[in-house]
């Protein structure tokens, strides 16, 4: 049985529930409350995890931590259509794992920026909202030039994959963050795509699709 530790307003946590749920894998979740009693940071949890991070999964005797690692994991062993993780491309995957890393850039940034206004932690909110920007920027003319090429997700593929999983979150939770998507219309298109994939959950802060997806003023391939 597949045991997730888990925090209901974490983004990292939230996108190991959403690949779960889109792969259709039956789960136990196990609270840890990060604010205000840092559960996380209890000896029960810390036998768990010895990094005091959310969050971890248990599978059967297997344990692993790091969002990204999970999201890896679960691809691998449960998607067998291989399209969520295709490791068996050496293009393709590298593109993943780039995109991947990229997602901890954005723990680093806007998620800083999220636990500063909403869990009071002592980080340069200012400086984490810079740095946002600047990625922004950068996935926002990445995902224009995929649109150019008729794609419709971060890696050059026609089906999402965990890249897509592992970046949506924080992006999608910025403005909790005090971080507007308003300049970056490539971004807020691919994040109404994320939310129509078969198996989409919310969470607080995250919302369901629009009706209509945003056109982009120049698009040559209908995002529709």
């Amino acid at each position: 049985m597949i045991t997730l530790y888990d925090y209901e307003l974490s983004g990292n946590c939230y996108k190991v529930r959403l690949l779960l749920n889109i792969l259709g894998l039956e789960y136990k979740n196990e609270p840890v409350e990060f604010y205000p009693s840092k559960q996380h940071k209890s000896d029960a949890f810390l036998r768990i995890n010895p990094l005091g991070q959310l969050p971890a999964l248990t599978d059967g005797d297997f344990a692993i931590r790091d969002a990204q690692a999970i999201l890896v994991y679960l691809a691998k062993r449960y998607d067998k259509s291989g399209l969520w993780y295709p490791s068996g491309d050496a293009r393709l995957s590298g593109e993943v794992q780039m995109w991947l890393s990229f997602a901890d850039s954005l723990t680093g940034s806007i998620s800083a920026a999220r636990l500063h206004d909403l869990f009071f932690f002592d980080f340069d909110a200012e400086s984490c909202r810079r740095r946002s920007h600047e990625l922004l920027r950068i996935f926002d003319e990445h995902l224009w030039q995929r649109e150019q090429a008729g794609g419709r997700y971060l890696c050059d593929a026609t089906h999402p994959t965990i890249a897509d999983i592992a970046c949506f979150p924080y992006i999608a939770l910025s403005d909790e963050g005090g971080v507007s998507l308003g300049d970056y219309p490539a971004v807020r298109r691919w994040t109404d795509q994320i939310k129509r994939v078969p198996g989409f959950i919310v969470m607080s802060g995250v919302f369901p699709a629009s009706r209509q997806v945003e056109e982009p003023a120049t698009a040559v391939v209908s995002m529709r």
